[in-house]
């Protein structure tokens, strides 16, 4: 005799768990998020054209005059990323001031020659970051004579050549330092050098040549963090503290906000799956249509298309978008996708025996040749849940994501980019989730070779973690929505949204 209420299947409990599990994530994650500024005062300006935001704590000491802390994001970050670093040193007594360089985050204006350490660029970084320290130098309750500068990775460039041709600043921190070859010995005074221990090996390489070649400098390698996770480790939270001094505070909480943030994160993933069948109405596995090619044909394909699309991509007019990495980027993802799609119709019908049998069950066009309102509101609704679930828990939680300035005509380019890449590989593998899957895999390696042999611009290499993880996701949600009997092109709209989104708001405006 079965216990199972009348009408409850195991499918339905197991969406209701998601949906109760979705819930808790999305609550926790909300309320971390909420009490990550406990006993902290933040205040946003914009001077001279340089989004900043200062950070104190909230322990009323009046005119107590306090250390001052610049801190510099590098490239494709944000004041956001480094805000864990802010919230650190501002629980130790500092005044923290964190600043958007020229194209990025909030700032619109773009970045001469971002990608690229040459003159206008550096121009343009040491420019934004003597707004900054004027600033700080001004607020009532700062010393002026303790402006400490720290930065990471590019910021880490910019911030140490600034302290090298500014002997009255106090001490300096950099973090993933690129280059250091033209430092003086003597200057900067005071510097912290400190390198992950994961790192590309160049960054070592670096940090160990400029600490041997000056007095007052001091070397820390983090163990088992790299280029960004280096930003989030509790050791070089305390080296920096110690480094800017003030008085003792409470012990580093650098995951303050990103443990937050991954909840939301995973609040939302997981909630997508019960409101993809609430909304189109299907519980059921879509019946899909026999392939047409065995799956070593597919894959065969799909490689030749990704290394066309690499060999392609720089001479493509989308290399001219004001997007540094995303123009590469975009006309890899265009041409990739028009090639699969194309090798969907003519190279694999030699393989197979024709086009695939048309699906039995839901994604299919009724007799009547109209296409059902409900799967199509359902996929537009589902589209626009994608646009919060990735933007909302970045923004708050990790780096900026929202679109200024160029970026709102620029993420519907990327956007297209996107969609006709994941269409093509929803074309080529006719919706077989694994075989999709593999193919959008497939760009991983692609571009990380394309950026190692010259083809893709060097910072590609950075975008690739976020790629793979993106692509993952989306490649989960399209797996779900086939199985909601969602229309066909649902789950390569809603996978461009995913992709595009932090693309598009996260690079640097060039």
């Amino acid at each position: 005799m079965s216990l199972r209420p009348p009408g409850v299947t195991p499918a339905g409990r197991g969406r209701a768990a998601l949906t109760v599990l979705a819930v808790l994530a999305l609550v926790i994650g909300g309320y971390g998020l909420s009490r990550a500024d406990a006993g902290l005062s933040t205040r946003q300006v914009t001077v001279d054209g340089v989004p900043l935001t200062e950070v104190r704590a909230d322990d009323g000491a009046g005119a107590v005059r306090r250390p001052g802390v610049v801190i510099a994001h590098g490239f494709a970050g944000s004041a956001r990323l480094m805000r864990p670093l802010a919230d650190t040193v501002a629980r130790r007594g500092a005044v923290a001031l964190l600043l958007d360089f020229a194209g990025h985050g909030g700032n619109p204006a773009g970045l001469p020659g971002a990608g690229r350490d040459d003159t206008a660029s550096r121009g343009t970084l040491t420019h934004d970051l003597a707004v900054a320290v004027a600033y700080l130098r001004g607020r009532p309750d700062v010393d002026p004579t303790r402006i400490v500068l720290v930065g990471h990775s590019m910021g880490a460039g910019a911030v140490t050549r600034y302290a090298a041709g500014h002997p009255d600043i106090a001490g300096t921190v950099a973090i993933s330092l690129p280059d250091g070859g033209d430092l003086p010995d003597t200057r900067p005074r005071r510097l912290l050098l400190i390198v992950g221990g994961l790192e590309f090996p160049a960054f070592r390489a670096t940090a160990e040549a400029t600490a041997r070649r000056g007095s007052g400098r001091r070397l820390v390698v983090v163990p088992g963090v790299e280029h960004i996770s280096v930003l989030f480790a509790g050791r070089t939270h305390r080296e920096v503290a110690a480094w800017v001094g003030g008085v003792d505070g409470t012990a580093p909480r650098p995951a303050a906000r990103l443990v937050p943030a991954g909840l939301l994160l995973l609040g939302f993933g997981l909630g997508f799956v019960p409101l993809a069948v609430l909304l189109t109405g299907r519980s059921g596995r879509r019946p899909g249509p026999a392939p047409v090619a065995p799956a070593p044909a597919v894959l065969a394909v799909a490689t030749a298309a990704t290394g066309l699309g690499v060999l392609l991509a720089p001479v493509l007019p989308t290399t001219r978008l004001p997007l540094a990495v995303g123009g590469y980027l975009t006309g890899f993802l265009l041409v990739t996708g028009f090639l699969l799609a194309v090798a969907r119709h003519v190279p694999l019908r030699l393989f197979g025996t024709g086009p695939a049998a048309p699906a039995a069950a839901g994604g299919s066009v009724p007799a009547g040749g109209r296409t059902p309102l409900r799967p199509v509101v359902a996929a537009l609704l589902l589209t626009g849940y994608a646009v919060v679930a990735v933007a909302v828990p970045i923004h708050l939680g990790l780096t900026w994501a929202l679109p200024v300035g160029a970026r709102w005509w620029l993420l519907p380019v990327v956007t297209v980019g996107c969609l006709v890449f994941l269409a093509g590989a929803e074309l080529l593998t006719q919706g077989r989730s694994w075989r999709y899957a593999a193919v959008g895999a497939l760009a991983v390696p692609a571009l990380g070779g394309a950026a190692v042999v010259g083809l893709a611009p060097g910072f590609v290499l950075l975008v690739v973690p976020l790629f793979v993880v993106l692509l993952g996701w989306q490649a989960a949600w399209a797996a779900v929505l086939r199985r909601a009997g969602a229309p066909r092109w649902a789950p390569a709209v809603v996978g461009a949204v995913l992709l595009a989104w932090p693309v598009a708001t996260a690079l640097p405006l060039s």
